[in-house]
Parts: C-alpha cells; structure tokens; sequence
C-alpha cells in the first residue's frame, strides 16, 4: 500500500505517500508552525522529521506545553554541547542538576570556566541559532555507535550502550556532531530563541524559559540550601564511582550492586543522623518539626526514620499527622473544574491546628482529631491524647510545612523545618541528565498501583495535576527551611524498573497518556534490573515498593 491517510485534530484527512516526512504536512494543523516542538502521531512523540509509515491521527506537540517545554530544554543542552567543542577543546562538558528553571554545567577536569569563556560559549550558541541549522536523526549500527562515543571521548554514552543490546543505534545530529537520541528534539536549532548563560558556582548556568511564561526568562533566584545538597550528592557520587547510568550498570554486571546499595543507604540515614543532630543542638527552644516535600518524595518515611534518630539522642517524639485535619469534603473549596481541591492550604482546618499547637505548647493535653477518608469527615470521637512534656518534640508531616501561614501562631524560633525531595544525582551521560520529578514519577506510579489499585494510566493522567500544586504550594518555600534532605537512592530507578516496565507496556497507544508511557519506557530501558529483595526492609524505597518494616 502505497497511500496512508493521515487525520488532523480539526477534522481535516489527507493522503498522503507511504514514508512521508510530517515535517511535510504540518501545515494541516493551521497554526504557526514555528510554535510546534514535535507531532504525536497516535499518542506517540515523534520528531517533525519522522517518516509518516501507517494510518494515523497526528497532533502537534506545541513549544509552550509541558512537553515542548522538555524538548526545547533538551535541544538547548544538545546545541550547547556542540558549542563548548571549540570553547572547551581540551575539556568536557558535564550536564548537572537541575537549579530553578536553570541547568547546571561543570567542567570533567574540575577546573572553573572563567566569565569570558561562559559569554564565548553563549555567543557560540546563539551563532548556532542564528545559522538555524538542521537537526535531524538517524541510525547508527550498534558497533559504529560504540567507536564513534569512544572516539569522540564520550566514555559515558559509551558505557550507557553496554546495557543494549539493540542491533542499532540512534543518534542526533547536526554539523557533523553526533550525541545519542533520548528523546525527541527539536527539528532545528533557528527555534531556540529564549536562553542565557550565567557563571555560577564552579561552573556555570544554562538558563531558559520556566513552563507556561512563553519566551520570558525570569530574574535568577538562587536556592543555594537546594544547590548544596546537590552539590554534596554529586561530590559524593563521584567519589564511590557511580556518576552516570553505566557506572551502575557495571556494579549490577559484576554482582557488586549489593555492597552499593549498602553505601547508599548508609550514606542516606548519616545524611538523616546530621538533621537529628542539629535539631537536637536547639532543642532548648524547639518544640516543633515540619517536614514537607513534593508528591512520593519519602516524607512519610522519612519522619519515621528522623523519629528513630531523635530516640537515639533520648528524645520522645510525638508524630501528628496533618491529614487529620481536613476540614470534610463538603467545606474544601473548589478548583477551577468544580472539583475537590485537597492540596490548597484551605482544606485544612488550620484554625483549629493552631488552637490545638498553641494548648500543647502550654503544657496541656489535648485529643487529636481523625480524618475518616471513607466518609471524608472528622470523626466524632477524637483519637489518642497527647501533651508535651520535657524531652518531647512534635513531628508534622505534609505538603504545607514549610508554609509559615500553617502554624501562624506559632513562634518561628520554636519551629525546624526541613524539605525533603528525591535529588538524584546520576545522569544517563555527559550531556543527558535524568529529571528529579521521573523519580518521583515512577515512585509515584508503583505505589499506586501497589497500594492503591491505580493502574499506570490512572497516574500519568493525574501527574501533570500533581506538579501544578506542588509548584503552587510548595517549592515556593523549599529555601525558607533549616535543613534539605535528598531522599532519593542513586540504585532505586533499577528497582523502579522491575515494577514500571510491565505497567507502562500495559498503557496502550488508545491512551492519550500513551506517549508519556514510551518516554518512561525508553527512559527505564537504559537501566538493568535490581531484585527487589536486595531493598533493605527500612529504605525508603520501600514506602513505594511495599515490605517495609515501618507501619504507615
């Protein structure tokens, strides 16, 4: 058959020739084509430069969506990489994590790019963009892929091949270099419009555009508690030789993962020992923690596991948990669907929180309430009765207690705060960094469907409802705490993968979440697989996996 049929989200159908580019037709869409970043075709992501080779619906990916956003990033990474060739001759390019609506860059060698350099390397990018070059893929054979890497002293991507077995290879390209595809690109380096770089730290930053502000870049502000905590991952992960995906993967083939994931977790409860410590050095005057963090960070067991430090300096921890404060589905107000708004602060009773905070902190006894979820009302009859008394400390979890307005009565010098997120420090490569919010997505996605009966689908259609809040209630307070604790587990993702892997492949291409489906699945194939029962029964990991030793 040599004519396909090709139907467009306004009702238009075209035939067009079997192996037709859909850079070609794009035009049906009657829209700027400027504005479009990539082309679903049947819920799948695909470059506009992609051979159209069956029946489909095709709709475009615009540069302003959540996923254009991600393409645009990638594609500023990949020009700039090929910029820093000629600034940086003698030096690599290293990708890091992620600052704010930033990148941030280091040099393999260690050294500091001087200010001339980093304006050098922009102005470089902003040639590139000028020429609006092509940036097109194509296949390379799997042992072509290998030498090309390895010429191009691209040890990582190298390394990352070894866990692939795929007879081929592919690989972006444009004037001449070559990085390998992890996802879709943009179709031309003239689209790149909005960036900036900035010295900063010991390297530099890669600046663009933050998500639903068009081409606007914001003016810079640092989150350097966030920053330090990542740098210090970072530090360490070079230090025990596990930098990049391959690096992992080698342990896992030379069945020395085991002893690694003892690393981790150790390093992780000395990381939680340290807060304890800190909390513990002012507890003359404190009285209350706070933890707060996005959507499967680990807050939960993370309170469990700083409960057990404060024990061991002879503390008596008291754990409240907020949820028994919601006020009841019938007073929690609506968001702009008419739907229950759960995560705005206002559905709890934070009135009655501070009435009851404020009896504690004079000494009396009070019952705390209990939320039935069932019914989703407070239980008549309260629940256990609790007063502070000398060595006691009271322990808050949940997503506003950072947020000053959830215990305005309550003297700040009184309160320690501390922010928990997943800040994974591993990259797939050089040039290609794995997003902190996958993390979290994928434990996300095996919990749910663990605990909860929620299948795959169910939980990348809710994803992009949970980032809009936490982004709204909770990173704007992240530098407003005492301590950051980097909950995520370098190893976990391998973990993630024996769970993800079967519940992704059973998100079919009927589903509009399908084509996040293929991204996390080209995304997880790059790990080999951890047995699960390697998981320590009180990792962290295991508030997602199940078989904790901790009771939630």
């Amino acid at each position: 058959m040599n004519e396909i049929h090709i139907k467009f989200p306004n009702g238009k159908s075209i035939g067009c020739t079997y192996g037709t580019r859909a850079s070609s037709v794009i035009e049906n869409f009657g829209i700027n084509v400027d504005s479009i970043a990539a082309i679903k075709v049947n819920n799948e992501i695909r470059p506009t430069g992609t051979s159209l080779l069956m029946n489909a619906s095709v709709e475009p990916v615009l540069v302003d969506s959540p996923e254009g956003v991600m393409i645009y990033r990638r594609t500023l990474s990949f020009v700039l990489a090929i910029a820093a060739q000629n600034i940086f001759q003698d030096d690599g390019v290293y990708v890091g994590h992620s600052l704010g609506n930033s990148y941030y860059y280091t040099l393999s060698s260690g050294d500091i790019p001087k200010g001339s350099e980093v304006k050098k390397l922009e102005e470089a990018m902003k040639s590139l963009v000028n020429e609006n070059l092509p940036i097109t893929f194509k296949y390379l054979s799997y042992e072509e892929a290998v030498e090309l890497f390895r010429s191009h002293n691209q040890k990582d991507t190298a390394l990352l091949l070894e866990q692939r077995s795929s007879p081929r290879i592919k690989v972006n390209e444009c004037k001449g270099y070559m990085d390998i595809y992890i996802q879709p690109l943009l179709d031309r380096t003239g689209l790149l419009s909005s960036f900036e770089l900035m010295p900063y730290g010991d390297g530099f930053l890669l600046r663009f555009p933050a998500i639903g502000r068009g081409k606007t870049i914001e003016p810079f502000a640092d989150e350097p508690q966030l920053f330090s905590v990542y740098s210090d991952y970072k530090n360490w992960g070079k230090n025990v030789g596990v930098r990049v995906v391959g690096e992992l993967n080698s342990r896992i083939a030379l069945r020395t993962v085991l002893d690694y994931i003892r690393i981790a977790e150790t390093h992780q409860s000395r990381k939680m020992s340290d807060i304890a410590n800190r909390i513990y050095k002012r507890i003359d005057n404190l009285k209350l923690v706070l933890i707060a963090g996005p959507s499967s960070s680990g807050k939960t067991t993370s309170a469990k596991r700083l409960e057990i430090e404060l024990m061991v300096l002879g503390l008596k921890p008291i754990a409240v948990s907020l949820d028994d404060y919601y006020r009841g589905t019938a007073e929690t107000p609506r968001d702009e669907n008419g739907e229950p708004d759960y995560e705005c602060i206002e559905a709890l009773d934070v009135p009655y929180l501070n009435e009851q905070l404020q009896s504690l902190y004079r000494g009396e006894e009070i019952s705390l309430p209990v939320y039935d979820f069932k019914t989703g009302s407070r239980k008549k009859d309260g629940g256990r009765k609790i007063r502070l008394q000398r060595g006691n400390i009271l322990i808050l979890e949940g997503i506003h207690g950072l947020n000053d307005a959830l215990t305005y009565s309550i003297d700040r010098s009184t309160k320690f705060k501390v922010y928990i997120s997943a800040l994974t420090q591993l990259n797939l490569d050089d040039h290609n960094r794995i997003p902190t919010s996958d993390n979290r997505l994928l434990r996300r996605m095996v919990r749910d469907s663990q605990f909860r009966g929620i299948e795959a689908a169910g939980t990348l259609k809710m994803w992009p409802k949970v980032q809009a809040g936490e982004r709204k209630h909770i990173f704007p307070f992240q530098n407003s705490s005492d301590a950051a604790f980097n909950s995520a587990l370098d190893y976990e993702l391998s973990v993630l993968k024996y769970y993800a892997d079967p519940l992704l492949r059973a998100v079919k291409p009927g589903r509009t979440e399908y084509a996040e489906a293929v991204r996390l699945l080209s995304f997880i194939e790059n790990f080999a697989p951890i047995p699960p029962q390697y998981v320590p029964g009180t990792s962290i990991l295991r508030e997602f996996i199940g078989g904790s030793e901790f009771k939630y």
